[in-house]
């Protein structure tokens, strides 16, 4: 709310201003304008949409494009509305009315491969696991873009996901659900049976239709029911009433992942890159932070810049990159998290422990001479983090 009152008089203010201003040629001073409003809803492309262009007509201006900021898209209707120019708008709203109101689904696959165009040569954007809903935004062909609950941008496949309407989405999310809590484990076609349904990745989540002989049986999204043992996952709703997040839970998750090995684009623990490493981390113990290191850097409270390493706590996320300069910004390239005794974790090549002690026998000359920064995230009020326990799936 706070977010919409402020856009409302950012545009009173830049309407105002431009007003007194002499505008010039139409079609560069409406570029203009799109770039300011860019600027504000849509500063990171790996989160919103707001791609406009502006065509000249044999008549009047054309504005084409499509965005997922329906607010941003009224706002530049009302100043160019405000200035008298005439325009053409083919801007497309998302989500796309072709997808008849299923602008929903749930990942139906242990680990969907979220990437950055619609092929599955592109580059691995991210990862969602199985149970997770997403946003569905338009359809190209088998796949779909869809934004995720930390509101990364990405294309899946349709065999990633299943498809559903608001009805569909609220009686899956009211559902009772289990959690996988083992780092792999395996759906199998009944309780005692050895037949495999499906792989499950920690963090899994499966429609909890009973309990039997030491087993759940659960339902897939897509209607497939299976087996999955107790002692591989618990009642969602016990576990998260059951957390009890503090710097040795973190840590002792984090252990649970040493030697997975590194997969650009990953969240999961079937392969994980630096970011997706920490973000699954604290999403097994409760939380939804950003995606990448670079958004990450922006969440918590600042620890440490100086490399006085003596004032961190365990979980706090160690940053690492290229130091700002005159002429270049800070550039955030990698992540760990600090587990205490001089020491951090991160996914690099696998993970593993890294020292920040020079005497150490795993000392990281490379990534002590690029640290940048440290901050703290666990029990810190930031928008950018989602506690689950407020939060319910």
């Amino acid at each position: 709310m706070k977010k919409i009152q402020f856009l409302k008089a950012f545009i009173l203010i830049l309407i105002t201003v431009q007003m007194s201003c002499n505008t010039g040629n139409e079609k560069e001073m409406i570029e203009q304008e799109i770039a300011v409003l860019k600027k504000y809803v849509a500063p990171d492309k790996r989160t919103a949409l707001f791609d406009i262009d502006v065509l000249e007509g044999s008549q009047t201006i054309v504005l084409k494009g499509e965005s997922n900021q329906p607010q941003a898209i009224d706002s530049l209707r009302s100043i160019l509305q405000s200035k008298g120019i005439d325009f053409k708008d083919e801007i497309i709203h998302l989500p796309s009315i072709d997808l008849e109101g299923y602008n929903h689904a749930v990942v139906n696959i242990s680990a969907a491969n979220l990437r950055s165009s619609p092929k599955h040569s592109a580059e691995l954007a991210t990862q969602a696991i199985m149970g997770t809903t997403v946003k569905v935004l338009k359809k190209e062909g088998s796949w779909y873009l869809v934004q995720t609950p930390d509101q990364y941008l990405a294309w899946v496949d349709a065999g990633g996901i299943v498809l559903m309407n608001e009805a569909d989405l609220n009686q899956w999310t009211n559902s009772n659900k289990i959690i996988v809590t083992n780092t792999y484990a395996h759906a199998i076609d009944t309780a005692n049976g050895t037949n495999r349904i499906s792989d499950l990745v920690a963090g899994s989540l499966l429609k909890l239709l009973e309990m039997d002989s030491g087993n759940y049986k659960v339902q897939f999204p897509d209607g497939r029911t299976a087996f999955v043992p107790m002692t591989e996952a618990q009642e969602y709703n016990v576990w998260l009433r059951n957390l009890n997040v503090g710097e040795e839970a973190l840590v002792e998750t984090s252990k649970t992942l040493m030697g997975v090995p590194y997969l650009w684009g990953g969240t999961s623990t079937k392969g994980l890159d630096c970011s997706g490493f920490t973000k699954t981390i604290y999403f097994l113990n409760g939380m939804v932070i950003p995606r990448d290191a670079s958004q990450q850097v922006h969440t918590g409270s600042s620890v440490d810049s100086l490399a006085n390493f003596n004032t961190l706590r365990k979980g706090d996320l160690l940053f690492f990159g290229k130091k700002a300069t005159d002429s270049t910004a800070e550039k955030v390239v990698h992540v760990g998290m600090w587990i205490g005794d001089q020491q951090f974790i991160h996914s690099s090549d696998m993970v593993r422990v890294s020292s920040v002690d020079e005497n150490a026998q795993n000392y990281d000359a490379y990534n002590v001479g690029r640290y940048l920064r440290s901050k703290r995230l666990l029990k810190e009020k930031d928008p950018l983090i989602m506690n689950l326990k407020e939060f319910k799936d």
